[in-house]
């Protein structure tokens, strides 16, 4: 499917309900996170450090997971300190590195969000794989 004239009205119709789809999870995670104080991005950055299971953790490692500039993931994790939900310590390797570390607050804040987004995934998963078997 190379050029727009392959596209038939099937592929639209599922790109569409695609499209809607990941608005609407967006929108739900959103949601979840400003009921527990959050933003979308400060979310994120949690759930990219989490995430990063036996990697060290360092603000690039934010920003390039975040896709952000350095200094915006520089203050993002700023934000998440003063909120204690992150801990900044020096790297072993490299003492102008800094590895982040989310707090037992975070831990405690983000295991409660990921509960709830898994359940909406698995909620959306059949319609998710409908879209995209059409899709080819």
């Amino acid at each position: 499917m190379a050029a727009a004239e392959e596209l038939t009205d099937d592929d639209y119709v599922a790109l569409a309900g695609f499209r809607h789809a990941l608005r609407q999870f967006l929108a739900f995670s959103e949601g979840r996170a400003a009921e527990r104080g959050l933003t979308p991005q400060q979310h994120q950055a949690l759930l990219a450090i989490r995430g990063a299971v036996g990697a060290p953790v360092s603000v690039g490692y934010v920003a390039d997971r975040l896709i952000l500039k350095p200094h915006s993931a520089t203050g993002l994790v700023d934000r998440l300190e003063a909120l204690d939900l992150v801990t900044r310590k020096p790297s072993p390797d490299d003492r102008r590195q800094a590895l982040l570390a989310l707090t037992p607050k975070a831990e405690a804040l983000l295991g409660q969000l990921s509960a709830t987004h898994r359940e909406e995934i698995k909620r959306l998963r059949p319609m998710l794989t409908e879209l995209l078997d059409r899709l080819g």
